[in-house]
């Protein structure tokens, strides 16, 4: 747990859109923060290609299925006829994801004490034998890390896109004004692309020198080294890499004097 009130009543940004932000701005709420939910990142569909469609069909010709988000799992199954099972085994990246699919009534076959993309990999490899078929349905800004260690390793991992990431016009004025008036106390960001959406804003809009008040925290590494990269100072990082944990890194930086 969060010790209570230790948000200090600063407000947050949760760069989460609507289907993903109440828990995260409850959370915020119950720790004595002030939730102010701009969407960063949003998601839609591919169109229903022919490759995607046959990839569906011949799901019993794999040995696992990755699912590495929320995101993906939900848009997969909107491809899925009704009562369409799936037969390979499922590994996933996050706790979430995982209650997720057990909530569907699938079971879950793997998840790594990691994560990340990096740490899955490290776990995972070890369960893998040289030429098993592994699908990995993704979004299109998502790496090729994992499919790209599970080809070296002998497997025969196929990606597919299943969901296009854009940054939603309606968050972009109430950005702009937070930012500008300096309302903004604490940034979380939970992925690169929140990171390269809200810098997108900043700079076009000359915004920079309006974040040196702000508490940067991201969820973890690779969201830390995009923020670095954009020129963002970073002031929490959980260990764990969970939206709580993120939380609780950043009442850490402010019970220490950040």
């Amino acid at each position: 747990m969060i010790p209570a009130h230790s948000l200090q009543n600063k407000t947050v940004m949760i760069p989460r859109g609507k289907a993903h932000a109440k828990s995260f701005s409850e959370l915020v709420a119950r720790n004595g923060g002030i939730p102010v939910e701009i969407p960063l990142i949003a998601f839609q569909p591919v169109a229903a290609s022919e490759k995607l469609l046959k990839t569906l069909a011949n799901l019993h010709t794999y040995d696992w299925i990755i699912f590495t988000s929320n995101v993906t799992v939900e848009t997969f199954y909107s491809f899925l006829k009704k009562g369409q099972a799936l037969l390979p085994k499922i590994a996933v990246i996050g706790e979430k994801t995982k209650e997720v699919l057990e909530d569907m009534g699938e079971t879950v076959d793997f998840v790594p004490d990691e994560y990340v993309a990096e740490g899955f990999v490290d776990e995972f490899l070890p369960h893998v034998n040289h030429g098993e078929r592994i699908l990995i349905p993704k979004g299109n800004l998502a790496r090729d890390y994992i499919s790209a260690a599970l080809k070296e390793k002998g497997a025969i991992a196929d990606e597919i896109i299943i969901y296009e990431t854009f940054m939603p016009d309606e968050s972009r004025g109430k950005l702009v004004k937070m930012l500008s008036e300096e309302s903004l106390d604490i940034l979380t960001f939970t992925s690169p692309s929140t990171i390269d959406h809200f810098m997108k804003i900043v700079e076009e809009n000359q915004l920079r020198d309006k974040l040196e008040h702000c508490i940067v925290a991201c969820i973890g590494p690779v969201s830390k080294r995009k923020a670095e990269q954009r020129g963002l100072k970073v002031h929490a990082m959980p260990e764990k890499y969970t939206v709580e944990d993120m939380l609780k890194s950043v009442a850490n930086f402010i019970n220490i004097g950040g």
